[in-house]
């Protein structure tokens, strides 16, 4: 069977059962078989274009070549808090016998090394106690059978003199590195719960392979806080060639950054629920990207030269879409024949399927821009694309079934680098000598989730950030029992998302909050600096604002990368199946937290780049993945005044009163958010267990949701107040339960296990790009007033709009 027609029978198993962060076997078993269909899935793509130019884009960062760096020098001493004695986080691949000599077969050493120890891999679901950080020091790293890391992996290569990972000529496997591999007729584990997990700093090499043997680079079924960052793919380009760099085939999330690829049959071959992909170079390939299934993808900052075709997002024809909605800006396309392939036309289906918005997209040479099941839909050239949609179109009024170009948005400068917006890539210290890092554990923190390690901790931060140094936070959990404040000039980095977890009285009063982790106070500026890092809370922490942003930042933007927040369903938190079962009525005892993240109205000037803020759904170090009911009043809440905010591909879920809210803030720019409301809902309603809030704008579900239904009084997936200049590209927002039932959500049931998902109110120069939801009857209300519903913007899964503007 080919694979169009496996995703076609995907798509209805999705739209029956609607999947979340939870197994789905039924859908496992149908995608498990495009493994085994694979070949007959690449032979229906044109071959490479003729040309052999290629065009320098961004991508892959240059290196600092021969450079020691820090990482491979500084003294390791993570360790997994709740994990087993002695449990060994980081393992170098020469010390487990790999030589890297570009002729030796270094398979067995490098699996060894990402496999020993008890590592969460054949038959574990998923574990927070067995983090794996594989660190390969630079060479030619040749392997003739795929590389399979463990859930919660990172593997990391030297970027000052990057690593290649290179298939032999006899290479038998699924791709160099197979990330969730087919042990049995499932995935190893199901790809929507594969969390935290990471490669960069890598060449990943296939063109000892036969051209005409089919051969990926990474297989890399994945969900949230995951990442391929500063990756090179260079894949075969002889004639017939089979190669794919990257292929996806399911999962729910993550972020592409900073990847090139040369060569091969297609560079990435996409399928998953959303993506945020950033900083893609694309050379001599003969389709860049190859999307087969998605609901929603954000692409920015995408380069592609002399490939046969830019994007194809055809599949399933135009009477059956299985691609729901594209976004594709601040890019450009070069010396290709067709920049966009779509299956779309007025009369397609379902009615939104392949949703497609452009802006500023530069075209070089390009023969046709953008292609329908009817023809040209776009024609091509050489010339930049200011605007374009097809799809649902609400400006303000809708839906218009639409396809053509369209009014630019307005973009602040204060959110632009040149024409286009800004974005920042997680920063890894490269140029630094190991001498400029100070580490926790050194510092007298233990990381151990029970010593208390306040002090330890800030006295770290302080004085590496006084003496110009990076805090090193060393693998492991830190309790804390007071506020770790962050001041500006700090920079901090984590290994293997060691934890800053909350305990004690001091984050219980729900009438009294306190930041776990505080950034700045009112009124002061400068940067700060943060990577890799999660904080969490154990126990009853009803106060406990994870963490709150006070810092004002003008010039270089502060960033946040990979810092996640995680309250609930891990080994240590106190919240998992035990305590707090779906089955339990509301109990105190399960307020984890008062709110995740607070940007407050002094701070300005921050980007935060593939952040998740979790509230656990289920346990994660249990068996079988069984949800829980784990109650945090708030999810991200913005109200910087000055605003000039920056959020790329972050997601927030499972809050009680809303995931994200905009309050009396400007100048927003978001790629790819992407919410779920609680599971629990309406039993209780929002905003139960907590209370309204009226200094935080809290939504007063009391008053607007008078005289309705059940299903009203559930979180927001976003709700902006006041708020001018907010820029969305791209949009998830899921409700996929009613008190944990699905029947909500069944196809013939209607979209009622919320009424309603997105409000605006009192807000101007609104954009909204690709904006999907699941589970709710009104996609949309303005000002109390229901613009957009789900019934009139069918997709495949999803129901989308493509574009609404005010």
């Amino acid at each position: 069977m080919r694979l169009l027609a496996l995703v076609a029978a995907l798509m209805p198993v999705l739209s029956t059962i609607k999947a979340a962060h939870f197994d789905i076997p039924e859908v496992d078993a149908v995608v498990s078989r495009v493994r085994h269909d694979y070949s007959a899935y690449i032979n229906h793509t044109p071959s490479p274009g003729s040309s052999n130019t290629t065009r320098k884009g961004a991508g892959v960062k240059p290196q600092a070549a021969g450079q020691p760096y820090w990482y491979e020098q500084i003294a390791h001493q993570g360790i997994s808090a709740f994990g087993a004695s002695g449990y060994k986080v980081y393992r170098n691949v020469k010390d487990y016998g790999a030589r890297g000599d570009g002729s030796s077969d270094d398979t067995a050493a490098i699996n060894a090394a990402l496999q020993s120890g008890g590592t969460c891999g054949q038959g574990c679901s998923s574990s927070t106690t067995q983090p794996v950080v594989v660190y390969f020091p630079a060479g030619t790293y040749m392997v003739s059978s795929p590389l399979h890391p463990a859930y919660y992996t990172m593997m990391i290569g030297n970027p000052n003199s990057i690593p290649t990972i290179k298939a032999t000529g006899g290479f038998s496997g699924f791709g160099i590195i197979d990330a969730d591999p087919y042990y049995t007729s499932n995935l190893n584990w199901g790809s929507t719960n594969v969390f935290m997990r990471q490669i960069r700093n890598f060449v990943i090499d296939t063109t000892a392979v036969a051209p005409s043997s089919a051969m990926n680079g990474i297989h890399w079924p994945t969900a949230q806080a995951t990442s391929i960052q500063n990756v090179q793919f260079v894949l075969s380009q002889g004639a017939g060639t089979q190669h794919v760099g990257l292929f996806i085939e399911s999962g729910s999330a993550g972020l592409l950054s900073d990847l090139t690829f040369t060569g091969g049959l297609k560079g990435a071959a996409l399928g998953n629920q959303q993506f945020m992909v950033r900083n893609l170079v694309f050379n001599n390939c003969g389709t860049a990207i190859s999307m087969f299934w998605d609901w929603t993808f954000a692409f920015k900052s995408i380069s592609i030269n002399n490939c046969g075709t830019g994007i194809d997002m055809t599949a399933g024809g135009s009477s059956s879409q299985s691609v729901g909605s594209m976004t594709l800006y601040d890019s450009e396309i070069t010396n290709t024949n067709i920049g966009i392939a779509t299956a779309w036309s007025s009369g397609s289906s379902p009615s939104s399927g392949g949703s497609l918005v452009l802006e500023n997209v530069q075209l070089t040479n390009v023969n046709t821009a953008v292609t329908g099941a009817s023809g040209t839909n776009l024609g091509g050239g050489s010339g930049t694309i200011s605007a374009y949609a097809q799809g649902h179109t609400y400006t303000p009024n809708g839906p218009t079934n639409a396809h053509g170009s369209m009014a630019s948005v307005s973009r602040p400068g204060s959110l632009l680098s040149g024409s286009k917006y800004y974005e920042a890539s997680k920063p890894q210290f490269e140029n630094l000598p190991v001498s400029s890092f100070v580490s926790a554990r050194s510092s007298g923190a233990a990381g151990n989730g029970r010593n208390d390690d306040t002090q330890a901790l800030q006295n770290g931060i302080n004085s590496a950030t006084s003496a110009g140094k990076v805090f090193y936070i060393d693998a492991g959990t830190y309790r804390v029992t007071n506020t770790i404040f962050i001041p500006a000039g700090a920079k901090i980095v984590g290994e293997a998302y060691p934890v800053i977890m909350s305990s004690g009285g001091v984050f219980n009063n729900v009438n009294s909050p306190v930041p776990v982790v505080k950034v700045g106070n009112a009124g002061n500026t400068g940067t700060v600096q943060w990577t890799d890092t999660i904080v969490a809370t154990q126990g009853a922490q009803a106060g406990a604002i994870l963490i709150e942003w006070n810092l004002a930042s003008s010039g270089t933007p502060s960033g946040m990368w990979d810092v996640h927040t995680r309250i609930g369903g891990f080994a240590g938190s106190n919240l998992q199946v035990a305590q707090c079962p779906t089955s339990a009525a509301v109990s105190p005892n399960c307020m984890g937290a008062y709110m995740s993240m607070h940007i407050t109205p002094s701070a300005s000037g921050l980007y935060m780049e593939n952040v998740w803020l979790w509230t656990a759904d289920h346990d994660i170090d249990s068996a079988s993945n069984t949800q829980i009911s784990v109650y945090s009043g708030r999810g991200l809440l913005i109200e910087s005044t000055a605003g000039t905010i920056w959020l790329s591909g972050t997601g927030v879920e499972h809050h009680v009163l809303y995931q994200y809210q905009f309050a009396n803030t400007q100048n927003i720019y978001a790629g790819q958010l992407q919410t779920e409301t609680p599971y629990y809902q309406p039993g209780p309603s929002a905003p139960a267990p907590f209370s309204y809030q009226s200094s935080l704008n809290d939504p007063n579900f009391a008053q607007s949701c008078s005289g309705q239904g059940g299903n009203c009084a559930n979180a927001w997936g976003m709700r902006a107040v006041n708020t001018k200049n907010l820029l969305v590209y791209g949009a998830g927002f899921y409700s996929f339960f009613n008190h944990y039932s699905t029947s909500c959500s069944d196809v013939g049931n209607g979209e009622n296990c919320q009424s309603n998902i997105v409000s605006l109110e009192n807000c101007g120069a609104v954009n909204l790009y690709n904006l999907n939801t699941v589970g709710t009857t009104n996609m949309l209300k303005v000002n109390g007033n229901t613009v957009a519903t789900y019934n009139n913007n069918l997709n495949s899964f999803t129901d989308s709009l493509a574009l609404y503007r005010q």
